[in-house]
């Protein structure tokens, strides 16, 4: 225990109080961390008061000697609020705020937050001492609370100085503030918020538990360290010891959704997968942002093996996914050929208020289509049709292409003529996958008929087409060939014109 943490554990309310002590100018300071205006000042935060602006103004542009003149001769009474606005745009001039606060405080006393605030202002400038000082200062007042010491475990945490943190916490008691499991976790949460510093807070955790029972939030905060640790190994260490001490709590999600992102993050899936069904078999889930997240990663991962059964757990709780998680599921599942199970989550979509759209419809329509299913095919275009879903342009022609390729041009002339009577753009695309299917079935007339039609109605017939037919037309002897010679004279003056 260093010089000052011996002086408070002796003797914490010994009678030098802030009011009294100084930062003093001409006495060497330990150098702060924290960078010049790394705080917000009155030069750059918005909305600042024009009182504000010109007391910040003294601080920061009068010699340290004249500070409290010049605040004097201001004319500027010190009202609560006006002293708190200040104290929050002084971060970076210390020195001047110490000034400032004991100018404000002459012939009153500062109420609590403001204390606080300069509490804060002290530690988060390193300036330990001084910042012990008030806190004496406050308690003499009876002004100390658990904020207070939330602020000094917050700047000892952010120096690096944990074992102060933790000095901090078990001298508070004699301060008059109780070292209770609000206390322990304000403490946890300034020391796991530091980088790689979860361990601190699980050996802390371990000799205080014997004195205060931690509570379910007491493991969120070393979970969500863990995470940020991405320590998946003790992140298991410490969601066991929390299920033993405190047991299930169906309002821990918090921690439920900590541990499995970590778990998660550690491409640990089958944990994750393991863990789930054991939070289920207790009635317990994570929130609906941890599956929004995973659900999100494992759909890029192309991951449908454990993204099923993660989905499982996450309808059969409370919780309701959206339309945009249906629709990315429903897309993965169909990635992976799985088209049975696509279709039954758009069947359960109503029951979990989540309604179909254009891109769910599309999706199923166009696994279908690529995994040639000619009958399923036919039967859900039906039901897109009956729903007002149809089928996007591209997928209304490769669902032509694939029904001449399976022998079923009725069902192709059937997605046609929806396509022309309700201007399904682009045209193009069905136009020459129906020439072509036709042609391949050597059905030449109706080729000549579809192609004349087509062409008057200038819709473009690719070239690749043109160059299909001519091979097509010219092994059927002369009258076919002069048919295709006038088509495409027509082509190409249509060619020309577009």
């Amino acid at each position: 225990m260093n010089r000052e943490m011996e002086a408070v554990a002796e003797n914490p309310a010994r009678s030098r109080g802030f009011k009294y002590a100084s930062i003093n100018p001409n006495k060497p300071q330990p150098p702060p961390i924290p960078k010049p205006n790394q705080f917000p000042s009155h030069f750059d935060a918005p909305n600042v008061s024009s009182t504000a602006r010109a007391l910040c103004d003294i601080l920061t542009r009068a010699s340290p000697h004249d500070i409290e003149t010049a605040l004097s001769s201001s004319g500027i009474v010190p009202e609560e609020d006006l002293v708190e606005e200040v104290l929050k745009l002084s971060y970076n001039y210390p020195s001047s705020a110490v000034k400032f606060f004991r100018w404000a405080g002459r012939g009153k006393k500062h109420p609590a937050h403001a204390w606080n605030l300069m509490v804060d202002l002290l530690g988060k400038n390193q300036l330990f001492e001084p910042m012990w000082d008030a806190v004496r200062s406050m308690k003499q007042e009876e002004k100390l609370s658990l904020s207070t010491f939330a602020s000094v475990f917050q700047s000892y945490s952010a120096a690096g100085r944990f074992n102060e943190a933790v000095m901090s916490f078990d001298v508070m008691d004699r301060y008059g503030v109780k070292q209770d499991v609000v206390a322990v976790n304000s403490l946890l949460s300034a020391v796991c918020s530091e980088d790689n510093q979860t361990s601190v807070g699980v050996e802390f955790l371990e000799r205080i538990k014997v004195k205060v029972s931690p509570d379910s939030d007491t493991f969120a905060i070393l979970l969500e360290g863990w995470q940020r640790e991405g320590n998946g190994a003790k992140a298991k260490i410490t969601f066991g010891d929390m299920v033993a001490q405190i047991g299930w709590d169906k309002g821990n999600v918090a921690a439920y959704d900590a541990f499995l992102m970590t778990l998660f993050c550690a491409d640990l899936m089958d944990d994750v997968v393991r863990y789930l069904q054991l939070m289920k078999d207790h009635d317990c889930f994570p929130g609906l942002k941890f599956f929004t997240n995973a659900l999100d990663t494992l759909v890029k991962r192309n991951d449908a093996h454990h993204a099923v059964p993660m989905w499982d757990v996450m309808v059969s709780g409370e919780l309701l996914p959206n339309l945009i998680m249906y629709n990315a599921m429903i897309g993965l599942l169909c990635n992976n050929v799985a088209i049975d199970h696509a279709i039954r989550l758009l069947d359960e979509m109503p029951f979990h208020g989540a309604f179909p759209d254009s891109l769910t419809y599309n999706m199923i329509f166009e696994c279908l289509v690529k995994n040639k299913k000619p009958r399923e095919t036919e039967r859900f275009f039906a039901e897109m049709i009956k729903n007002e879903w149809p089928p996007t342009g591209p997928n209304c022609a490769a669902a032509i292409a694939m029904l001449f390729d399976c022998d079923d041009p009725e069902a192709a002339h059937e997605i046609w003529n929806y396509v022309v009577e309700n201007h399904v753009k682009p045209l193009d695309e069905s136009a020459n996958a129906m020439l072509v299917g036709l042609c391949n079935l050597s059905r030449f007339a109706e080729v000549n008929r579809l192609a004349e039609d087509v062409l008057y109605k200038r819709i473009k017939v690719y070239e690749s087409t043109m160059t299909l037919l001519k091979d097509a037309f010219y092994r059927e002897g002369r009258s076919a060939r002069d048919r295709y010679d006038s088509l495409y004279r027509k082509w190409k003056a249509l060619v020309v014109q577009l």
